[in-house]
């Protein structure tokens, strides 16, 4: 079995090298680049299957960058950790509105780094005849059946695309423009109000085993997924 590929974007060698070493000790290969520049090669030659991704590099930010794989034909798929020290709730926002599969928070430990990148590997993979399950919940991909607590869900396709979606990205806040982008597709022009109508209906549908909880509001930014408490 070959090894996994990780690229690690990030400018700061002490930083770099000790993601490297601990990803290294995981079993997986890695490569490492200090700038955009480097990073472009290493990706055309290498393909990687994942990259982490520092917000602030030395010659064009891992925020554009990110932009940039995202734009392009040959690496639009490729997962992207986005590596940084902002904290702000709005900042996250950007990382994941630049095409961000996930982010982290600098300092961060080895091991959740490590969760990190196999839960983005997991969904990058596809979920077809997966049962993905969360709490109560249980989604059947194949049959695009829910259950909650044991007991049949009844959705509609969108409610069941919105909830697909929430559940394949938990614990994070996605504004209403990114699940219009996400769930309905970008070429679909609806009002951002129509997503609150869809979050109305699936917390209803799910009212009965109290799994409506797990949809979270969170005020001035959109929705979050979570199995934790606010």
């Amino acid at each position: 079995m070959t090894e996994t590929k990780v690229l690690i974007v990030e400018d700061e060698q002490a930083i770099r090298e000790m993601v490297a070493f601990h990803l290294t000790r995981a079993g997986y290969s890695v490569l490492q680049a200090e700038d955009c520049r480097t990073a472009r090669a290493l990706l055309a030659d290498e393909r990687p299957e994942i990259a982490l991704i520092d917000w602030m590099l030395p010659d064009i930010s891992g925020l554009e960058l990110t932009r940039m794989l995202k734009r392009d034909k040959d690496f639009k798929e490729l997962p992207v950790i986005m590596l940084t020290a902002r904290a702000e709730e709005h900042d996250k926002v950007s990382g994941l509105d630049s095409g961000a599969d996930d982010y982290i928070t600098k300092p961060f430990s080895p091991r959740e780094l490590i969760a990190r990148i196999k839960a983005v590997l997991r969904r990058s993979a596809g979920n077809d005849g997966e049962l993905l399950a969360m709490g109560i919940l249980q989604l059947d991909v194949l049959g695009q059946r829910v259950k909650s607590a044991g007991d049949a869900v009844r959705l509609g396709p969108t409610e069941y695309r919105l909830l697909e979606f929430f559940m394949t990205h938990p614990d994070r806040v996605y504004s209403r423009a990114q699940l219009l982008d996400r769930v309905w597709g970008a070429n679909v022009y609806v009002e951002e109000r129509t997503v609150d109508v869809h979050v109305r209906r699936l917390r209803k549908a799910l009212s009965d085993s109290h799994a409506d909880k797990y949809i979270q509001t969170v005020r001035g930014s959109g929705y979050r997924f979570s199995i934790k408490d606010k």
